[in-house]
């Protein structure tokens, strides 16, 4: 688990603390990765202001909007809540505290979201859509029914043990975390005199299409998508 998630300077990115109240961790942490991200990669987040710049995030979970509904009776439903709630704002607080132009999306496809969330910044690069992407994920884990939700399915280790890639696998571990990086075609990064951490050769997706249950790997269609990438 994270720590200090509901810890968040707002002023700083021009966010009223009152406003800030209501938005979900998620987006705020995002928010902050942004910045980083771009600071690591050498360039002034002010300066990409109406380029055409997108953001892709991967987020498949509501748990501040659940424990809102919850808390409902007691919650002051302001002008703030619904766009502190939304996952889609997730990506899209992004562009907007940047001036951002280009693609704004939050992605869900579960396990796979950041992943896939990469994989559209790329696309995006290729067609020249964008020149430059912000892509990741983000999860937190702030709703306890969901947490139930997973073990009732039987994903979860028993032992809370992470066992990937290995005979001894038994479940997954659920964890908090959020990761963004700066994606640009090899051409502009050298351009640029950017620093280069790894090349994307290639990225493909589909999906396992019918397995022997809904959440259960089809092995060959995971191998026609490494074959395809």
């Amino acid at each position: 688990f994270l720590d200090d998630v509901d810890l968040f300077d707002p002023l700083f990115f021009g966010i009223s603390p009152r406003e800030a109240r209501v938005i979900d961790p998620q987006q705020r942490l995002v928010l902050e990765l942004a910045w980083e991200a771009l600071e690591d990669a050498g360039i002034a987040p002010g300066s990409l202001a109406g380029s055409d710049a997108g953001v892709f995030v991967g987020a498949s979970w509501s748990d501040y909007s659940a424990l809102a509904h919850q808390a409902a009776p007691h919650l002051e439903i302001g002008p703030h809540v619904a766009t502190g709630m939304h996952d889609s704002i997730i990506a899209n607080r992004v562009s907007y505290a940047l001036g951002l132009q280009g693609p704004s999306m939050a992605v869900d496809t579960a396990c796979s979201s950041s992943l896939v969330a990469v994989h559209l910044a790329c696309q995006s690069l290729w067609s020249g859509e964008s020149d430059l992407a912000l892509a990741g994920g983000v999860t937190l884990n702030l709703f306890g029914p969901h947490y139930l939700a997973m073990n009732e399915i039987g994903a979860l280790s028993p032992d809370g043990r992470c066992k990937a890639f290995d005979a001894r696998a038994d479940g997954m571990v659920r964890g908090e975390g959020a990761a963004l990086v700066v994606v640009t075609p090899l051409r502009v990064a050298l351009e640029r005199g950017l620093p280069v951490y790894c090349l994307i050769r290639g990225s493909a997706v589909n999906n396992d299409g019918l397995s022997n249950g809904l959440t259960a790997p089809n092995p060959s269609a995971q191998e026609a998508l490494l074959r395809s990438a």
